[in-house]
């Protein structure tokens, strides 16, 4: 797909306050929890091993998203495939 087909409303656009909000959100929220566990009164190897989960637990969040928004974007592409080669045979029905 060239770029000349790429229409407007196809981009999605985010505002630079939205983007800072959201990263800065997910900067405290992550930080308030380590310190959470890090204050905890418990044995190191409990420390450890919840923020092992909590590691685990925000790289699974980002390949979750990554994925749901791959195959959104792949469901988009197709349509827009399939919408196209519908266009075109009713173009080539209407020439005849």
């Amino acid at each position: 797909m060239s770029m000349e087909q790429i229409q407007p409303a196809d981009l999605q656009h985010n505002s630079g306050a939205w983007v800072a909000f959201t990263k800065l959100s997910f900067a405290l929220a992550f930080g308030a929890t380590l310190i959470g566990i890090w204050l905890m009164p418990v044995d190191l190897w409990i420390r450890g091993y919840l923020v092992m989960g909590i590691i685990y637990t925000v790289g699974s969040s980002f390949s979750l998203a990554k994925t749901l928004r791959d195959e959104h974007e792949s469901a988009k592409l197709l349509n827009r495939i399939t919408n196209a080669k519908t266009a075109k045979i009713l173009r080539q029905y209407d020439a005849e």
